[in-house]
């Protein structure tokens, strides 16, 4: 449990919480692996690299969509190379790590006054609202971390 965040909204802080055990776990089931590691494939599965970039590509794009706007190029192509492979863990955690923060500062922002407003999402604009995008960050945050936490653990043996 983890108590309220001075300057955010109650609504916002699970993301919030989300982060901090991103940060958290992230820091004790990665630590001492290599790039080779990180990139390593499990048979069919995603690898490691693969989830900790999506964390903080997803997260932005989400928050996009969020603040009412649609994807730019840049998101587009970050989205495209989230899964090739070649960067080592120091520099694949510190642009996870960077999005998060940025992300926090554009939550503070957040005005919660409308959680029921409509959003829409992806090029289909599946329909959403504030709140539904702000559980839907945080448990696709979740997903990811718990996929990375295995992965990270399936490489070590």
């Amino acid at each position: 449990m983890r108590g309220p965040i001075e300057g955010v909204p109650f609504v916002v802080m699970p993301v919030f919480f989300t982060f901090a055990q991103v940060r958290e776990d992230l820091a004790h089931h990665t630590e001492g692996l290599s790039t080779e590691m990180v990139w390593q494939r499990l048979k069919n599965n995603a690898p490691l690299g693969f989830h900790l970039r999506h964390m903080g590509g997803s997260v932005d794009r989400l928050l996009t969509y969020l603040e009412g706007g649609q994807l730019s190029e840049a998101q587009m192509a970050a989205l495209r190379v989230e899964a090739q492979p070649g960067a080592d863990l120091s520099a694949i955690l510190t642009e996870l790590y960077e999005r998060l923060e940025s992300a926090e500062q554009r939550l503070r922002q957040l005005d919660v006054s409308r959680l029921d407003a409509p959003r829409f999402v992806g090029r289909k604009h599946l329909p959403t609202t504030v709140l539904g995008l702000l559980v839907h960050i945080a448990e696709h945050t979740e997903r990811h971390l718990g996929q990375a936490i295995t992965t990270a653990k399936l490489v070590r043996r």
